[in-house]
């Protein structure tokens, strides 16, 4: 296994599972290096490299060129290199830019790749496999493979060129031990580039493919903050989880005829669902469910934009849901990046009549569970209308449900449905929904343990990938 040569030259004999980590002297040589084996400031002679690791002079010259383009080294001449300190801003700021590199070939690959991603499958496959072995250089190596793969399919030189003018392929493999403890979630990000990829949804995929990058520079930033000069930034999003906290409801949501459950739990410390319940006038109370696009920060500042947009349009008088969504999704549109965007549910319910109108943008149907003579009937409350934030003009319809006593409303993101076994099988939402229909006289807080009972029986040691919300409310006989 080949780890320094990149471009276009070969990462690695064939593509078949990582064996034990490469022992022979040029990889680890490589290892080494990036792990710091040489002081900071240290003048080496690389005729001692050479020695010590059994290589000739030239090879040790071809593999400090190659760490010299990452500033990692600097080269006086053919004999010695001054060792130097990386410096995470620079690599920090590559990233960014091979966010956006990714993101246009996903798009550009999408056609090439639609139905033929089995190549990019095992790539995964075999990064599942070197992640649990913790056999990082086997993880690296297929991780290469698997973008650079991406890029080759949307066949755009350019791309190529910067991808090789930067050097990823080092990058790649100069930062995979920093975020270790993270491996299994960028693992994982993995799998829905494939699945849209597979669908030829470039606009999808795209958006995945800057999101999974962005996820693991967050991860990056994350371990250099370890040093005592970054403790205030974690310090920081502690306050930023409290300050999260903050806005969704206080426990004791009282809507009269309704008793309400709901459950929140995000993958990071903070996150991008998003649930509320908004007393209006005269006599309704809205609510709403929704699912921001990433995870981390910059979902979390989507999904308070969100919020805010909603409850500004939502607490002024209205008439109209389908024009109300259409604001919020102008709001969100004008004031987020481009590759944000958040599938949301908002209904209003007026107690006195259990008339509940609704808007569906693009979120997971909820769903309403209706019992009669020991026979469960599922409605599902879908209307037309993407994700807001994703277009700016999107024309969203409203509809209304007659809700009965006894009724049970359940709304959940896709964390609940998209949980994983370790067989890689997803729970699904037809388990969700056998569920609920054996939950006939189960109070909302009832039903909320029993979907979690049985997400933890399924998933056993599969770590959780998405954040993951549920809003459970039940018709009362006194509203």
């Amino acid at each position: 296994m080949v780890l320094l040569k990149y471009g276009q030259k070969e990462l690695g004999a064939g593509s078949g599972r990582c064996g034990p980590p490469n022992n022979s002297p040029r990889p680890r040589l490589a290892r080494e290096l990036l792990r710091g084996i040489c002081r900071p400031g240290q003048l080496v002679l690389l005729s001692e490299i050479a020695s010590e690791y059994q290589l000739d002079e030239s090879s040790v010259l071809e593999v400090f060129g190659e760490f010299q383009s990452l500033g990692m080294v600097t080269l006086s001449g053919k004999s010695t290199a001054i060792i130097h300190t990386p410096n995470p801003k620079e690599m920090q700021e590559a990233f960014e830019v091979r966010a956006a590199l990714e993101e246009i070939g996903g798009r550009a690959a999408a056609p090439a790749l639609k139905g033929n991603t089995r190549k990019l499958q095992s790539e995964l496959d075999i990064m599942r496999a070197a992640a649990r072995d913790l056999n990082l250089d086997c993880y690296a190596e297929h991780d290469v493979r698997f973008h650079r793969s991406i890029l080759q399919a949307a066949q755009n030189d350019v791309l190529l060129r910067v991808w090789d003018a930067l050097a990823f392929d080092l990058r790649i493999r100069a930062t995979i031990e920093k975020v270790t403890k993270n491996l299994p979630e960028v693992v994982e990000s993995h799998q829905p580039i494939v699945d849209a990829l597979q669908r030829g949804q470039g606009r999808e995929a795209g958006l995945l493919l800057r999101n999974h990058i962005e996820t693991f520079l967050e991860f990056l930033k994350k371990s250099e903050s370890d040093s005592g000069a970054h403790r205030a930034i974690r310090n920081d999003l502690e306050n930023a989880k409290d300050v999260q906290n903050a806005f969704f409801p206080q426990k004791g949501i009282a809507i009269p005829g309704l008793t309400c459950a709901t459950f929140y739990k995000p993958v990071q410390s903070i996150g991008g669902d998003y649930y509320d319940f908004l007393p209006l006038e005269p006599d309704r109370w809205g609510m709403a469910i929704g699912d921001v696009s990433g995870k981390g920060i910059g979902a979390a500042l989507l999904m308070a934009s969100l919020q805010a947009s909603l409850k500004a349009r939502a607490l002024h008088p209205h008439s109209d849901l389908s024009e109300l969504i259409g604001d919020v999704n102008r709001l969100v549109h004008e004031s987020s990046p481009v590759h944000f965007f958040a599938s949301l549910f908002y209904a209003e319910y007026q107690p006195t009549t259990r008339m509940l109108r609704y808007v569906n943008a693009g979120h997971n149907p909820p769903m309403v569970l209706r019992w009669s003579e020991g026979k469960c009937e599922v409605f599902t409350l879908e209307t037309d209308g993407t994700p807001v934030g994703m277009l700016e003009d999107t024309e969203y319809t409203s509809a209304s449900f007659q809700l009965e006593t006894g009724d049970v409303l359940v709304a959940y993101t896709d964390g609940i449905t998209e949980t994983e076994n370790p067989s890689e099988d997803m729970w699904g939402q037809e388990r969700l929904k056998n569920l609920l229909c054996g939950s006939c006289g189960e109070t909302p807080q009832q039903i909320i343990r029993q979907i979690l009972d049985e997400l933890s029986v399924f998933a056993k040691t599969k770590p959780q990938r998405d954040d993951m919300t549920v809003l459970v409310a039940r018709v009362r006989n006194d509203g």
